[in-house]
């Protein structure tokens, strides 16, 4: 009896018969490599003709690299996933810390001001996020953000000098530890986080910066990385900060008693994602910020 097999599965095999054909010929010229996607993504598309559940891409990753990238009518999470993957990756190989980010921008600093209170912002994409409603919730204050989206606190101490001290702040507001949680560079510890915190507290206090050192938000998952059950890791990291800052005259900034629900996860209304606060969520921690801030400079 003939067995009945779908045409999307042949079309998948096209393709990656494709992958296989293209990666014994590696060494041919660059010329020639240009012209190959063309014709490949001609050859899918008619194939997509006799199965139009289904589109197959074949992307170039690198010279020697290929790889299919999947999608459904109307759904390019794939695409624009892949997109995001490989943008990450370039920046992770060419630069690690992505100490380029800000390059211009401090080079175009001036110097503050003799009675300028200039505070520095150092983190991930919370922090980063925050940037478009500094001129509305802290109206007036040269407060400077250097927060970079998916950033763990290992990137963070290899900018900090560049990003925080070069800069000549009164003070920092370290907002760091969610993105080692996830495992975005790799495998972390909550000593590991610890010891980069603890690194980026005494470069500052060593150059007269006084240290404001925030909770870790609130999260309950990752809609990036789900399962990993963050929410205990928090409360766990929170604690060490909390008598840490203490132990060495730094200020603790606690926005998670203030955000969390009674998971430990963010309050509704206060996150899109469980995770980056939406502006609901900003206008809670900028009075707990600016109360911080007030009591280092006070220090």
């Amino acid at each position: 009896m003939p067995l009945s097999i779908p045409r999307s599965f042949w079309k998948f095999v096209a393709a990656s018969c494709l992958v296989t054909a293209l990666s014994t010929h590696a060494n041919a010229q660059d010329a020639a490599k240009s012209d190959w996607p063309a014709g490949v993504r001609a050859l899918l598309e008619k194939l997509d003709s006799t199965t139009p559940n289904i589109t197959l891409v074949l992307e170039q990753q690198r010279p020697r690299e290929w790889r299919i990238v999947y999608s459904r009518p109307g759904d390019n999470r794939n695409f624009d996933l892949q997109r995001q993957q490989r943008l990450t990756l370039d920046a992770l190989q060419n630069d690690w810390a992505n100490l380029g980010k800000y390059r211009d921008a401090n080079t175009k600093l001036a110097a503050p001001a003799p009675n300028e209170n200039r505070v520095v912002f150092i983190g991930n994409s919370i922090t980063e996020g925050w940037a478009q409603f500094f001129p509305t919730m802290f109206p007036g204050k040269p407060y400077i953000d250097r927060g970079i989206g998916g950033q763990t606190t290992p990137q963070m101490v290899v900018r900090f000098r560049q990003d925080v001290v070069a800069l000549k702040p009164k003070a920092v507001v370290i907002l760091a530890g969610i993105n080692d949680i996830a495992g975005n560079t790799g495998p972390s510890t909550l000593e590991m986080i610890e010891d980069n915190l603890q690194a980026m507290t005494e470069m500052a206090k060593a150059n007269g910066i006084r240290v404001v050192l925030s909770s870790v938000l609130p999260a309950y998952d990752f809609p990036w990385r789900p399962a990993m059950d963050p929410a205990p890791k928090v409360v766990a990291l929170n604690a060490w900060i909390k008598n840490y800052a203490a132990k060495v005259g730094a200020v603790y900034l606690d926005y998670h008693s203030a955000m969390a629900d009674a998971r430990q996860g963010m309050r509704e209304g206060l996150s899109s994602d469980g995770v980056h606060p939406t502006e609901a969520g900003y206008r809670i921690m900028a009075p707990l910020a600016e109360k911080a801030i007030a009591e280092a400079l006070r220090r």
